[in-house]
């Protein structure tokens, strides 16, 4: 069983372990009052935390989301609002002028990103922000010396990065008098590789939690007709009716949670139940012997 909120890093943020995503927002076709309606209802499930980047929609996700809960008194308060940068879209038909998609990290970027990110989200403050994915001509120094002047001038409170490798994450870190507090990476049953590829162990050893995007594989865990994607579903429904009758994507995120790095799973759904779902998932408590017949679901492999 999972605790329902927890630190994210050691100087980060209280976060429910449960995050709503907002990547496909665009799409979901509901009207601003009705997303209203699903941030409070978020709200009351104890869902407080809401992972947005720039980027999203083709860069209008986080004013969707800004004009929906503009107005309502308290509520920001109530919730954590995670943001990512870096990335420059190329033919976007909300910002043109980029004909080849590209990453941004240097100072002036970073801080005119987050500028806009918190104009467009209608606060005053993001709780966390990312790079959203390793930027090659990245100039550590530079990137920091933005994060630092974000976080003196009080616009950003904690900081983070996405998809970076465990290098990647360390020579940031190694310019800041701060600790990053999460890298968001893809994580699920489906793709296990970051337990084994030195990820999830330098989570633990900062004491810097991941997020998980992805966590049920992008659908492909209920649709996908390979042998893995099978032999997954019918070990996670056997444990689901051995843990009380759970469906295959809540112990899907068991799995996740019970990772003592303290992952916390992004559910990127405009539909309440599946964030109901998402949240009843963290009453399973998984055995070492259950986790590990999933860990050899998605392997293929007994345990060596």
């Amino acid at each position: 069983m999972s605790k329902k909120r927890m630190a994210m890093g050691e100087e980060g943020p209280d976060c429910s372990r449960i995050i709503a995503g907002f990547w496909r927002l665009r799409h979901w076709g509901i009207s601003r009052n009705q997303l209203t309606d699903f941030v409070h209802e978020c709200i009351d499930m104890g869902v407080t935390t809401f992972d947005h980047a720039d980027i999203y929609g083709d860069y209008t996700c986080e004013q969707l989301f800004g004009d929906a809960v503009a107005g309502n008194n308290g509520l920001r308060g109530k919730m954590q609002l995670v943001t990512k940068c870096g990335i420059r879209l190329q033919n976007s038909e909300t910002r043109p002028g980029i004909s080849h998609q590209h990453y941004n990290t240097d100072y002036d970027y970073i801080i005119a990103s987050a500028e806009r990110s918190l104009k467009l989200l209608g606060t005053d403050r993001i709780d966390v922000l990312l790079i959203h994915r390793p930027d090659a001509l990245m100039n550590a120094d530079e990137t920091a010396r933005a994060f630092q002047q974000l976080k003196k001038d009080g616009k950003v409170l904690h900081f983070g990065v996405s998809n970076f490798t465990p290098s990647q994450v360390s020579l940031l870190q190694s310019r800041l008098p701060f600790q990053l507090v999460t890298n968001q990476i893809e994580c699920s049953v489906l793709r296990i590789d970051p337990l084994h590829d030195g990820t999830l162990d330098q989570s633990q050893q900062m004491r810097m939690n991941p997020m998980a995007w992805s966590p049920l594989g992008g659908g492909s865990l209920f649709t996908g007709d390979g042998e893995k994607e099978k032999r997954l579903r019918n070990e996670l429904a056997a444990i689901g009716d051995e843990t009380g009758g759970y469906g295959i994507d809540q112990v899907a995120l068991a799995w996740l949670l019970c990772h003592p790095s303290g992952i916390f799973p992004v559910v990127g759904s405009g539909k309440l139940a599946r964030i109901q779902d998402a949240v009843a998932s963290l009453g399973i408590a998984l055995s070492r012997e259950q986790w590990y017949r999933i860990w050899s679901a998605s392997t293929g492999t007994p345990v060596p």
